[in-house]
């Protein structure tokens, strides 16, 4: 007889806790539903980003060759030994990371006055806005292939610029010589990437409640002083979105540099090395060493990202 009433017992307790609860199974519904609607989203994301994510890492243990017809043999940790001691591949890194470096400050510290110049109230704030995302609405290839005419040292309107107001004496060939190159380039970037870093910062901007900035005004605090205690704090998810963004374009930038200087040794990026093993090589197994490197690396910025730039849910 026990046995019965402790099993009444317990259905009692249940239904008393559910009494109590009454909206746990219609979360638990709402819960499986919304896994039932991301399934094919999912689905999609394994197919498209996992599987050739794992492929990569299996190709890179070979020495799988491209459209070679031969079945590729396991080499274990050959191409990582090897990539270890390329000195092409050291050097692209440098090469990337300083374009990064380059590139991710200026347009942020641009991106940031021009977000907060456009988030105040003026005459003629949406044309503005609308302009100001032209350099970015233009193609990668497009705008490269411009600026690369404007810095010929023979027909290009930036030395005929600079020579007529006296900065120089002589042409400069700024994509030619090295110690002008990256520099050059970093331009580009910062030219056409810049609208969409302010575009992001604008956003933040726009969620941030008015009445804060008020109560601070009552309280006395100055411009200053609000932008370091209010705009900043309450800007770091929008901050660390835009800086994840940038970080990872800049990491695995290709087209710019490849219009600009093809595959020239001193200014490969990572991604044109790659590419170059890959297409021009065929080296399949070691190409992909390289991307797994690439990828790794993004990974190491972006976990330094959301560790220095803590960002609590609401």
């Amino acid at each position: 007889m026990s046995q019965p009433i402790a099993e009444t017992q317990r259905a009692t307790a249940t239904e008393v806790s559910n009494q109590r609860r009454p909206g746990a199974t219609q979360r638990q519904q709402q819960t499986r539903l919304a896994w039932l609607l991301l399934l094919p989203t999912l689905a999609i994301v394994v197919f498209v980003a996992l599987y050739p994510l794992a492929q990569t890492i299996y190709q890179s243990f070979t020495d799988a060759r491209l459209a070679s017809g031969v079945a590729p043999k396991f080499i274990g940790l050959q191409n990582y030994s090897d990539l270890v001691r390329d000195l092409d591949f050291r050097r692209s890194i440098l090469v990337t990371l300083q374009f990064t470096l380059l590139t991710v400050v200026f347009e942020f510290l641009l991106g940031l006055g021009i977000a907060l110049v456009i988030n105040s109230a003026f005459k003629g704030r949406g044309v503005v806005r609308t302009a100001m995302l032209v350099p970015w609405a233009i193609p990668t290839v497009v705008s490269a292939q411009m600026w690369k005419w404007m810095y010929s040292d023979q027909y290009g309107v930036i030395n005929d610029f600079l020579g007529r107001i006296g900065l120089i004496d002589q042409p400069i060939a700024f994509i030619a010589q090295p110690n002008t190159s990256l520099a050059a380039i970093a331009a580009v970037d910062i030219w056409k990437t810049t609208p969409f870093v302010a575009l992001l910062l604008l956003a933040g901007l726009q969620v941030i409640p008015g009445e804060v900035y008020e109560a601070a005004r009552i309280d006395g605090a100055n411009a200053f002083q609000q932008f370091l205690r209010i705009t900043m704090p309450l800007l770091r998810p929008a901050i660390l979105v835009t800086l994840i963004f940038r970080t990872l374009d800049s990491l695995r930038v290709f087209d710019v540099f490849y219009v600009m200087f093809g595959a020239r040794q001193d200014t490969q990026t990572m991604a044109i090395y790659n590419q170059q093993n890959i297409v021009s090589f065929s080296d399949l197994g070691y190409g992909s060493a390289i991307s797994v490197a690439i990828f790794l690396i993004i990974g190491i910025f972006v976990v330094a990202y959301v560790t220095f730039l803590k960002v609590e849910e609401a």
